[in-house]
């Protein structure tokens, strides 16, 4: 069979008009990003975007340079027809639509994503997941729901996590065990307590460069806090197998030449407590100084040669690994968020293949207490005041029964909790009649460590 490539299939259907057809629910930064790829991709069509605000995915539109004859559809049926758009704030439409194909879920909003996921199996759509924030606490049974459904669930690519993903992919296909993977990060210890008043400080921007700049302070600081890092650290043990840390992310500072010389083992010099693990490599110093050429904004995977052949290879071929000449780490210094999702819509409608998808239970991210908490206070979720997302095994966070990052907005506090602690079930009154909540429990349920 000749194989042809992800865009030679594009074109075919383009010229057989035959298109992917696509449907995305949330147009804010993320989706504005992909959506400004697709008039440049052959093959696909956007038949419609459901938002809360129409008018702002319009805007968003105008933004990213579409034609805006292209976005007067009046209803989904008029847009399969006449190859337009349809914008509104109806999902469950578009879910529910038989014209799509797929549905690439873009709210950043984990307990809404998980309704339109559950929906979009329901109607046989395949689902490309860009918040990964639901993939994190409920991932491995959305997982099985969708193989169940006989439809495909996949993590984006662009995101950090496909990314990581398919590096670890590489590494095995090629024969290589993988020592470690991960991601890039600027991290220091005490950024797990920022807030959204603190953030832009830590970044380097005044609050008024923010304002102007339109920044959104609590998402901004998710990543910043360390909750987002443990979020796509656990997509990633959760798709690949590999371990995690026994008690959250290490964060060793490195630049990209000294990756493979920190993720090795202790035994060997390195930060690991075993070989196979996850972790993220910090851009800063322990006493904040910027490491020159970091891995900040990009992707690694750490993989190791078990021969003196092997070896031998690498030092031939001059790639750059650790002083015993074992370890050796590919890279990607950067990612192009939204605007690389066009892999994923691809790699799903044309080869049935997800760019990354859980296939196990292996890690948990734990809703952790960023200062004391009172009964009575609200939790606010990733980014906000009052907790940040802990990485932990799967086994230990079922045992001591935390509450994962991605149900904790909105949900009481019911007793004491010291700054540092993690949440457990009996910290809070939570709303058990949210789909979220049921797959998470079912998921607990079903897996036995």
């Amino acid at each position: 069979m000749l194989f042809r490539s992800l865009h030679a299939k594009l074109l075919q259907r383009q010229a057989e008009n035959r298109p992917v057809r696509i449907g995305l629910i949330g147009a804010g930064k993320f989706g504005s990003m992909y959506l400004a790829q697709i008039p440049r991709t052959p093959g696909v069509h956007l038949v419609g975007i459901a938002d809360l605000s129409p008018d702002s995915a319009r805007t968003n539109l105008a933004r990213v340079g579409w034609n805006p004859e292209k976005l007067k559809a009046s209803n989904l049926d008029q847009a399969v027809k006449d190859g337009s758009t349809c914008i509104s704030d109806d999902w469950k439409t578009l879910v529910r639509h038989p014209a799509i194909d797929i549905v690439v879920e873009c709210t950043g909003s984990p307990l809404h994503a998980v309704d339109h996921i559950l929906e979009a199996f329901e109607h046989r759509k395949h689902v490309v997941n860009v918040t990964v924030e639901a993939d994190a606490f409920c991932g491995p049974l959305l997982a099985k729901r969708a193989q169940a459904a006989g439809v495909v669930y996949s993590l984006a690519f662009g995101d950090q996590p496909a990314l990581i993903c398919d590096l670890v992919d590489w590494a095995r296909t090629c024969g290589f065990p993988v020592v470690a993977a991960g991601r890039g990060h600027k991290w220091l210890p005490h950024f797990s307590e920022s807030t959204p008043e603190t953030v832009w400080g830590y970044y380097g921007l005044t609050p008024e460069q923010a304002e102007r700049g339109g920044l959104n302070p609590k998402m901004f600081n998710s990543f910043l806090d360390g909750s987002k890092p443990s979020i796509e650290s656990t997509a990633v043990s959760n798709a690949t197998g590999l371990g995690v840390p026994s008690n959250g992310l290490l964060y060793p500072p490195a630049s990209v030449e000294d990756i493979p010389y920190v993720t090795r083992p202790i035994s060997e010099g390195g930060v690991l407590e075993r070989k196979g693990m996850v972790e993220v490599i910090s851009s800063l110093e322990a006493d904040g100084r910027q490491i020159p050429y970091d891995i900040r904004m990009g992707v690694w995977v750490t993989v190791e040669a078990e021969t003196d052949y092997i070896k031998n290879c690498f030092e031939e071929y001059n790639a750059h690994t650790d002083p015993s000449g074992r370890y050796f780490t590919l890279y990607k210094r950067w990612h192009l968020i939204g605007l690389e999702v066009g892999v994923s819509v691809a790699s799903v409608a044309l080869r049935n293949e997800p760019t990354g998808v859980a296939t196990n239970w292996n890690a948990d991210v734990v809703a952790t207490a960023k200062r004391d908490l009172r009964p009575g206070e609200l939790l606010d979720g990733e980014g906000g005041y009052t907790v940040w997302g802990k990485l932990l095994p799967a086994a230990t966070s079922k045992k001591m029964g935390g509450v994962p990052l991605g149900l904790a907005h909105g949900v009481k506090v019911v007793r004491p909790v010291a700054r540092g602690q993690s949440l457990s079930w009996d910290d809070v009154a939570m709303d058990t009649t949210t789909h979220a909540y049921k797959i998470r429990r079912e998921m607990e349920a079903g897996f036995n460590f």
